[in-house]
């Protein structure tokens, strides 16, 4: 019953954003705004502190919650975990819509039901090495990013201000000597990019990161990446770094993306237009190059009345084109539906095409990550003596 409703409200939210990019399409971008940017004033949030996030209601996953945290929902075939070796901090992507607030309220339950799912379907991916803990917040409205009012950037440092509280209190309950693993998308990787550079880079933190995945968001290597406080990865194996993708099938038009990524302005404070982006090969874990539909260890597909999903092996290929877009090729026959973005965008399916993958190269991270501890190197000779 979980995975139903799950899967309903997924093309519900999928079809509604449509309908939108639709609209921009083959409307003035005015109407477009008209119909989602806030037409309320803006409210000033009142801050959170991390105590607010000891409350289980606060999270949509953390320890605790049994069969309501969302994180811990699988698809058949795949067993859970038997041991815990990482923690996960998951950031959701947009779900409130509505042009009402600049800021979503916690008790939308529409809102909620959509966040939920993203968790549901995204942060899963990490559920095999340990709890996953994802925040509600107060996220900024969809809206929020078709204006340049000062409104939306107000509701944004609102929404990020939650997501720094959550971050706090997560740091204080997860396990001081287990690595940790960040995680997000889409205006939640926003979100993890500001986290890195303020909370993260030159804190000893920093040392526990196993792996950050800021998916769904343009990256810039050289007016982001080093300001992170973490290097883009470069090997399948490396922790401590950062992977990134925006997902495509061909022929791809990523015009929306690209034009308002050079249009922005980097964390140092340097133009992003003609700079690289960051494009990990979730295939591989390597950046740029490309990978055969038989690298791809599961992609989740929906099967024909929504109700649930399954893992689909060999089917799906990936790589960097030269602008740093992911581009799968042609759209997937398994997924011929109307919740691909115009530009035959996959942003929704950034995570499912390789969930099962996903999984393998956080798994990977995460033993680099302890093998390159004192006490992790003395573990793996001691097993290594032993096997002599």
């Amino acid at each position: 019953m979980a995975a139903r409703r799950f899967l309903y409200v997924f093309a519900g939210l999928i079809v509604l954003a449509i309908a939108g990019l639709f609209a921009y399409r083959l409307f003035a971008p005015q109407l477009f705004r008209f119909a989602f940017v806030p037409s309320a004033p803006f409210v000033e949030q009142m801050p959170r502190q991390a105590a607010a996030y000891a409350d289980p209601a606060m999270w949509l996953a953390r320890p605790g919650l049994g069969n309501s945290d969302a994180a811990q929902w699988l698809p058949a075939g795949v067993s859970p975990r038997t041991a815990d070796r990482a923690a996960t901090f998951f950031i959701h992507p947009t779900s409130y819509l509505t042009r009402a607030q600049w800021n979503a309220p916690l008790d939308d339950r529409e809102s909620q039901d959509r966040a939920r799912l993203f968790v549901r379907s995204q942060a899963s991916a990490f559920n095999h090495l340990g709890p996953v803990w994802a925040p509600k917040y107060r996220q900024a409205a969809f809206g929020a990013f078709l204006t340049d009012r000062p409104e939306a950037q107000r509701a944004l440092d609102a929404a990020y201000a939650d997501v720094a509280a959550a971050f706090d209190r997560f740091l204080q309950e997860a396990p001081a000597d287990r690595p940790i693993i960040l995680a997000a998308h889409s205006q939640g990787s926003l979100h993890l990019l500001r986290l890195l550079r303020d909370q993260v880079a030159g804190k000893p933190v920093a040392a526990r990161i196993a792996a950050a995945y800021v998916v769904g968001w343009p990256v810039s290597l050289t007016t982001d990446v080093p300001r992170l406080g973490l290097p883009a990865c470069t090997r399948a194996d490396q922790p401590g770094c950062v992977l990134s993708w925006q997902s495509f099938a061909e022929p791809a038009d990523p015009a929306m993306i690209r034009d308002v990524y050079e249009a922005s302005t980097g964390f140092d404070g340097r133009p992003r237009k003609g700079t690289p982006m960051l494009c990990t090969n979730p295939l591989t874990g390597l950046p740029g190059g490309g990978a055969a539909p038989s690298a791809n260890l599961g992609a989740l597909i929906p099967n024909k009345d929504l109700s649930d999903a399954t893992l689909e092996a060999g089917t799906i290929p990936a790589r960097c084109d030269a602008g740093g877009f992911l581009l799968i090729g042609p759209p997937p026959a398994s997924m011929d539906s109307p919740y691909v973005l115009p530009g035959n965008n996959f942003h929704v399916f950034d995570y499912t095409l390789f969930w099962s993958n996903i999984r393998a190269d956080a798994a990977r991270r995460t033993a680099a990550h302890a093998a390159a501890q004192p006490r992790g190197i003395e573990k793996l000779l001691r097993r290594l003596g032993g096997r002599r």
